[in-house]
């Protein structure tokens, strides 16, 4: 390996290195790259001459980091990751997109109503939404920006919380307590947990069942019955006076409505700072 050199190697070396490293190949590199193999092979053996030290082991099968290599990538990537974040920072333009996905029932109860106040704070902030049919496909959505169910505990994800999940007794106008209990099948506790949590003795559900909060609201709407509604989902109801929390126990559940996107994005002040503006709406 020749003697190295001192200073700060060309950024199109480091690029190509991180890349190779990240990806595990050179060929895969020279994919986002749109360079040849060869291209890459030549930039990532510039670099070692440089450093004067051996970054990859070159094997028929393929290649891999070397020890040295290995301390390097992270480096490497940090750097790389903060210039692009300064830079974004002092040139770059304010976002003037914002896209998010969630099941349609969060969109339809979390985003909408929000969706005044956060357009007060940005007005020329394009505001689309991602609608997913079941909660596993959140992980398949290529949306980033999402809103999801649970404990705010997703590998690779950072979450903010937008509202706990509260279950309340909650009913149209005019319907009491003794009224058909709408039962909703799913993770969330049901009426036979909130009537052993907030000592009510035994309840009977009706013959209407729903796996969905969005449809068992509709019901409790319609004045089919009593539901075990959530507050967060429910807001826009109860402040309208379209559905009432009875004068019963509420059930607080370990659970909630997180915004989330992953740890590698949102990484620039002007990207965290809109979506800062989004969760307040959100929790407004």
């Amino acid at each position: 390996m020749a003697k190295k050199k001192i200073g700060l190697p060309p950024l199109d070396w480091l690029r190509v290195f991180e890349a190779a490293g990240r990806l595990g190949g050179f060929s895969a590199a020279a994919r986002e790259f749109g360079l040849t193999q060869a291209a890459v092979s030549q930039r990532i053996g510039n670099l070692e001459a440089w450093l004067g030290r051996t970054l990859f082991v070159r094997e028929a099968r393929g290649v891999s980091l070397t020890v040295e290599g290995e301390s390097y990538l992270p480096l490497v990537q940090d750097s790389l990751q903060a210039l692009e974040r300064n830079t974004e920072d002092l040139f770059g333009k304010s976002p003037r997109e914002l896209r998010v996905a969630g099941l349609s029932s969060n969109i339809h109860a979390l985003v909408v109503p929000s969706l005044v106040r956060f357009q007060e704070r940005r007005p020329k902030v394009r505001v689309m939404t991602d609608s997913v049919a079941r909660r596993s496909s959140l992980d398949e959505e290529r949306t980033w920006l999402q809103i999801r169910y649970g404990r705010g505990a997703w590998p690779g994800r950072d979450s903010e919380l937008i509202a706990p999940e509260v279950l309340v007794p909650m009913a149209a106008p005019g319907v009491e307590w003794g009224a058909p209990l709408i039962d909703l099948r799913g993770e969330r506790p049901g009426w036979r947990d909130w009537a052993r949590k907030s000592s009510q003795g035994d309840v009977t559900t009706s013959n209407i069942s729903f796996d969905s909060m969005e449809h068992a609201l509709s019901a409790a709407r319609q004045g089919m019955g009593v539901a075990l509604g959530s507050v967060a989902l429910a807001k826009a109801d109860l402040q309208a006076g379209r559905l009432r929390r009875l004068n019963l126990p509420e059930l607080k559940t370990k659970d909630g409505y997180w915004l989330t996107w992953p740890e590698d994005r949102a990484k620039s002040k002007k990207q965290r700072a809109l979506i800062a503006d989004f969760l307040d709406a959100l929790r407004g």
